[in-house]
């Protein structure tokens, strides 16, 4: 019964040796039971086309054809400007404390490193050695049109560079918003606080 046993274990160890030897490796593809679209036609960027008679691969979009999220039927909004091309008084949306809110974190996250976070325009980059913004408190930026300073944010002006890439529309208005609120706590006056105010203030 032992000397069984022993050629037993003899035989199942062989078994689970030979069974971990592979052999050479075959030179035949895998078999691909569900091969999908693996190998379907295609065509790659910028490559040549047999079948639309420029020969390119790519296609130029359909005449009037808009992207999702790009139709901007609001030219003010999007713009800054009336239809003829003058910049607009003020901003158009309703401004609210979020709003505010939202516009103050973007200013200083976009805006502060030149203009500083009070609109002084003594950034850090101003320290640096950087070409000094004007202050945002003079009196003609406190009077221009809520339209130019969207317009600038968008386009820059001079050494500001254009930032209608990184912030969106929303956020330019907001931005635009925070300065009128940072224009106005750097520059108030006595007579701009209510009646029953002035009293504390003093």
């Amino acid at each position: 019964m032992i000397r069984i046993f022993k050629y037993l274990l003899i035989i199942v160890s062989a078994l689970l040796v030979s069974s971990c030897y592979r052999g050479k490796p075959s030179e035949k593809p895998p078999v691909h039971l569900n091969p999908n679209m693996d190998s379907q036609a295609k065509y790659e960027a910028q490559g040549k086309s047999k079948f639309f008679k420029d020969k390119s691969t790519m296609r130029m979009p359909v005449p009037g054809t808009v992207a999702r999220g790009e139709l901007r039927e609001d030219e003010v909004y999007y713009t800054g400007k009336t239809k003829e091309g003058e910049l607009i008084q003020w901003v158009p949306i309703n401004i609210t404390m979020q709003i505010l809110e939202r516009g103050r974190k973007r200013y200083n996250i976009y805006c502060s490193p030149c203009h500083d976070q009070t609109g002084a325009g003594q950034g850090i980059v101003v320290k640096k050695g950087f070409l000094p913004p004007p202050s945002l408190h003079i009196d003609r930026l406190r009077e221009a049109p809520d339209g130019h300073i969207y317009d600038v944010i968008s386009n820059g002006i001079r050494n500001m560079p254009v930032y209608k890439h990184q912030i969106p529309v929303d956020d330019r208005w907001n931005i635009v918003a925070y300065v009128r609120a940072l224009q106005r706590s750097q520059n108030t006056m006595t007579e701009d606080f209510p009646a029953e105010l002035l009293d504390e203030i003093k």
